[in-house]
């Protein structure tokens, strides 16, 4: 007689290129998601239907550094087999970076005590084939300084509705942000928000507004007057996804999650 066993907890930690799928979450009408990738791969491994939850969604286009996510299994299996058997059976652009047990009271989304994302810019005077669908391309130089006084407009928790997308079913539009920094490689200027959580599309909103500042085309105080109307109609466009990646989640320290180097060897 086999006697199952109580069922444990696995984190894994994922890097992935979303540049051709459909985003993180599992939809009805198509397996191209990372989730349903990932699923799929793990189900193999367990050799029963495994259930994934997520730190955070990303959308069509958008990559991660270090998505965290977690599963329940009854399966007895070494960590290793999670991360090589799940690596064999995953596209080359998702990778398993690391496995572990974790304690029932961890939640890969509810446990997170806040979320980083980065956007990446790339100013040169010719567009690079290579980066195309990981950076955005800006021609023209930008005024970065103006940039990073208008940022400082959004820290702190606010009503982030003039940086909501239409479709956004959170219940609430507000959201605290605590950090937003800028950081200059050469051509490169990478964008690093965090906060506790955010809403549809409002990283992307952000740059877009940010971009309208650093063109001049608005005053670096315009995004004062964004934030406050609570008017998506005066922020500026929603950013490609192509540039945005998510670093990745913040736990407490007790649950002793990894953090992902994220460095730019890469691009």
């Amino acid at each position: 007689m086999v006697v199952n066993e109580k069922k444990k907890r696995i984190v894994i930690g994922l890097e992935y290129d979303g540049t051709k799928y459909k985003g993180f979450q599992k939809q009805q009408n198509t397996s191209f998601t990372i989730q349903g990738q990932v699923e799929k791969a793990l189900s193999k491994i367990a050799d029963e239907k495994v259930k994934t939850v997520c730190s955070g969604r990303t959308d069509a286009g958008v990559h991660a550094y270090c998505q965290v996510i977690h599963f329940d299994t009854d399966k007895a299996r070494k960590i290793q087999s999670w991360i090589n058997g799940g690596n064999s059976l995953l596209s080359e652009d998702i990778r398993i970076l690391w496995a572990k047990k974790e304690k029932e009271e961890f939640h890969a989304r509810f446990s997170a005590v806040s979320r980083s994302y980065r956007y990446i810019l790339r100013l040169s005077k010719l567009p690079s084939a290579l980066a195309k669908n990981r950076t955005l391309w800006i021609k023209n130089k930008l005024d970065i300084d103006a940039m990073k006084k208008s940022s400082k407009f959004l820290i702190g928790e606010h009503d982030f509705s003039s940086f909501r997308g239409s479709s956004c079913q959170s219940k609430t539009p507000f959201r605290k942000i605590q950090k937003i920094s800028f950081i200059t490689d050469k051509e490169l200027v990478l964008i690093d928000i965090t906060a506790n959580a955010f809403l549809l599309n409002m990283v992307r909103i952000i740059i877009g507004t940010l971009l309208l500042v650093g063109k001049k085309e608005i005053p670096y105080s315009d995004m004062k007057n964004i934030l406050e109307a609570k008017d998506r109609r005066l922020a500026g466009k929603t950013a490609p996804s192509s540039g945005l990646y998510f670093l990745g989640p913040s736990y407490p320290r007790k649950f002793n999650i990894p953090v992902q180097n994220n460095n730019l060897s890469e691009l």
